[in-house]
C-alpha cells in the first residue's frame, strides 16, 4: 500500500483529475470504478501503424466531459489485443497500451484500453488493476487531488454596454471689427408720443 509522509494510506475519491504526461493530457476526469478490472480512456479515429517492427495505435481524445472542441493526438506503443466486455454486455476487441498516470502527487504505470465513451459520462475509468495496493477508494467523496481552476471567459465586445457620448455642439467664432462695419444699418425706431390721459387734461 503507498503511503504519505505521516506513514497512513492514500485516499482516492470516486471521481478525480489524472494527468497522462506520456499522452500529453495534462487534465482528465475519471471516474474510480473498482467494479471494471481494466481502466479505459475515451479514444477515437484510433489507427494501427507499424514503426521499427513494433505497432503503435495514433488516436485522438477528447479529454474534457461534454466538449467536442478540445481535441488531443495521441500515439502509443500497443501492449496487445484484448476481448473487453462493456458495461452493456458487448464485446469488444481493443488495444491495450502501457502509459503513466498522475494523481495525489503519485505517479505510476497502468494498462489502458482504448474504446470509444462519447456516450459515456467519464472520459476515463480507472479500474481495480490501476489502483490495487495503492489507493484506499472513498465511494462517498470526490477531488482528493483538487480541481483545475476555471478559466474565466472575456467577454465579447459587442456583449459590453453602450458608452455613453455626449453630442458636439458646433460654436461660430465671433465676429470681428471688420464684419460689423459690413452689417446693413439698421433703422431708428422714434418713441411714441404719449399720450395724455383725462385726468390731466
Amino acid at each position: 500500500m503507498s503511503r504519505n509522509k505521516d506513514n497512513r494510506s492514500l485516499v482516492i475519491g470516486w471521481r478525480e483529475w489524472l494527468e497522462l504526461p506520456d499522452l500529453g493530457i495534462r487534465k482528465v476526469k475519471a471516474k474510480i470504478d473498482t467494479g471494471a478490472r481494466s481502466s479505459s480512456l475515451h479514444a477515437f479515429d484510433v489507427k494501427t501503424i507499424e514503426r521499427d517492427g513494433k505497432q503503435f495505435a495514433r488516436f485522438k481524445v477528447h479529454p474534457l466531459q461534454r466538449n467536442s472542441k478540445k481535441t488531443i493526438e495521441c500515439e502509443a506503443e500497443i501492449l496487445e489485443f484484448r476481448m473487453v466486455k462493456s458495461s452493456t454486455g458487448h464485446a469488444q476487441k481493443r488495444p491495450v497500451i502501457l502509459t503513466t498516470v498522475e494523481a495525489l502527487g503519485d505517479e505510476w504505470t497502468i494498462e489502458l484500453t482504448l474504446a470509444n465513451r462519447d456516450e459515456m459520462g467519464f472520459r476515463m475509468l480507472l479500474g481495480r488493476e490501476a489502483v490495487r495496493g495503492r489507493f484506499l477508494v472513498d465511494a462517498g467523496k470526490s477531488y482528493y487531488s483538487g480541481q483545475p481552476k476555471k478559466k474565466r471567459k472575456k467577454k465579447d465586445k459587442s456583449e459590453l454596454e453602450p458608452v455613453a457620448t455626449t453630442k458636439k455642439v458646433e460654436t461660430k467664432p465671433a465676429a470681428n471689427a471688420q464684419q460689423i462695419d459690413q452689417l446693413p444699418p439698421q433703422p431708428i425706431q422714434k418713441p411714441k408720443p404719449k399720450r395724455k390721459s383725462t385726468e390731466e387734461e
